[in-house]
């Protein structure tokens, strides 16, 4: 499976973590305004953004937790190449509800926000 970014966590936003418990993990790329870094996980990209964006079964790791991509937004990878944002909901969807999401199958929240540590890398390989 061929990487389509891998990214370095490197701060979370303060009320990131509340949103995260419920699902939601929003990605920035650093140097986001202010407003938008306080409910977002600040990242550097590492590797990518690879010009083609993933597909329902491709696979997402945040540190050593893995799930499967169920839904690609239209404009969600765009956003990736652009700005480095994209709001990932672990709910398992088979569609987006907006075009800016990724959706991918349901975790526990409780591991997901143990993942979320600067340092650790999030990477999205490709189905």
């Amino acid at each position: 499976m061929s990487i389509l970014i891998k990214t370095t966590i490197t701060e979370i936003g303060t009320d990131a973590v509340e949103l995260v418990e419920g699902g939601v993990l929003i990605l920035f790329a650093e140097g986001a305004p202010p407003e938008l870094a306080e409910v977002s996980v600040m990242h550097r990209v590492e590797e990518g953004p690879a010009h083609a964006g993933p597909a329902a079964g491709s696979v997402i790791e945040v540190g050593g937790l893995t799930a499967a991509v169920t839904a690609v937004g239209d404009a969600a990878w765009k956003k990736v190449i652009d700005i480095g944002h994209v709001v990932v909901n672990f709910n398992g969807a088979g569609s987006t509800e907006r075009p800016g999401e990724i959706c991918a199958a349901e975790v526990d929240t409780a591991e997901l926000v143990a993942a979320l540590q600067p340092g650790a890398t999030i990477i999205i390989r490709a189905a």
